[in-house]
């Protein structure tokens, strides 16, 4: 285009002029899915469980902070979200767990590589609201828990935890898969009696050997109009004795800012750290673009650098604006995330767009 022609185009219309250049004008997103807030969003169909949790306090016009800490703990005491304790463990049979917390005012706090605590979000917490810094880690970061009452569990891996790492270590073979988060009980080998349904129970081997893994990421925007987010995992099963992934990142697993939007993510860690996915994504809300486009453009931006490895693996952002606007988009298909408000008090689960 001409750039005379390009200066005559409204500044309001400039945002999504360029995204029509990038993905091309029929893949432009629809208008996005604004919804009455106070609002609660979370990653994958288990959700819900987290967005239950939320909910209430949003419904009694409490803080957007409150109530994305209530939902990471509620998601660290579901067995069946598997991010807590009762995850599966690292390659040496110990449970490590990552975990952050934002507000839209640039609060934050994190931990990594935590071990024998029950509820990393909110030690996350008290570390953005009792001390000079963002993240602890490590021992440090258990000490921390401690000297601030948080108990210290047994360590014990779980019986289910404790059997699918002896099976790995007969072929040590690291293979996540995609999607493996919403996968289907039909295809669990030797699936329990009471897993029924299409939602998953605690972490079982699927018939390919593949693992479960989970993290649970939320977003809320409260009453008063204001923002926060959360993410909790226990990582990767059977990573490397010390691998962090974009959990406790801020700018990478989740980013916050009142005056744009929330945006939080799930997947593959290392390729979201590698473009600071969500804080892409928050600031091309602030550039005008739709969560939903916002969401493509962080996608492209890792299909890009290495489409045949994008090809083999997931990566989903999910974004809520200042507005009330909610948008998702993933590498592959199957990224579902759960919205709860007084519209869908129990909470409704969508399917994300995505690139392949």
């Amino acid at each position: 285009m001409e750039r005379r022609k390009f200066l005559q185009i409204p500044i309001a219309a400039v945002p999504a002029f360029l995204a029509s250049r990038v993905f091309g004008q029929a893949t432009l997103s629809p208008l996005p899915l604004k919804v009455k807030f106070p609002v609660v969003v979370s990653t994958w169909d288990s959700g819900i469980t987290a967005n239950n949790a939320a909910w209430p306090l949003l419904e009694k016009k409490g803080t957007a902070l409150d109530a994305v800490e209530a939902a990471g703990r509620a998601s660290e005491e579901e067995p069946s979200c598997c991010v807590g304790l009762r995850a599966w463990p690292d390659r040496d049979g110990r449970v490590t767990l990552d975990a952050s917390i934002m507000d839209g005012d640039g609060g934050c706090g994190s931990v990594s590589f935590l071990e024998r605590i029950k509820h990393p979000v909110s030690v996350a917490r008290k570390v953005m609201e009792t001390t000079p810094h963002v993240l602890l880690s490590g021992e440090g970061a258990q000490m921390f828990a401690v000297a601030n009452g948080f108990p210290l569990e047994d360590g014990k891996l779980s019986p289910d935890a404790e059997k699918e790492w002896k099976k790995w270590l007969e072929k040590s073979q690291y293979k996540p898969v995609i999607n493996i988060e919403n996968r289907n009980v039909s295809e669990l080998k030797n699936p329990p009696a009471n897993a029924g349904g299409s939602d998953i129970a605690p972490p079982y081997r699927f018939d390919d050997g593949s693992f479960n893994h989970d993290t649970m990421a939320t977003a809320a925007l409260d009453s008063s109009g204001k923002l926060a987010g959360m993410v909790t995992t226990s990582g990767m099963a059977f990573k490397m004795r010390g691998r962090v992934g974009d959990s406790p990142i801020i700018g990478a697993g989740m980013f916050v800012d009142n005056e744009a939007g929330a945006a939080v993510s799930s997947g593959v860690g290392e390729e979201v750290i590698r473009i600071c996915g969500t804080h892409t994504v928050v600031e091309q809300m602030r550039a005008g673009r739709s969560p939903e486009q916002a969401c493509r453009e962080a996608v492209r931006r890792i299909v890009k650098r290495d489409a045949a490895k994008a090809k083999q693996m997931q990566v989903g952002f999910l974004a809520l604006s200042i507005k009330g606007e909610i948008g998702a988009f993933a590498i592959q298909k199957g990224f579902t995330y759960a919205v709860t408000n007084s519209e869908w008090p129990k909470g409704k689960v969508f399917e994300a767009k995505s690139y392949f």
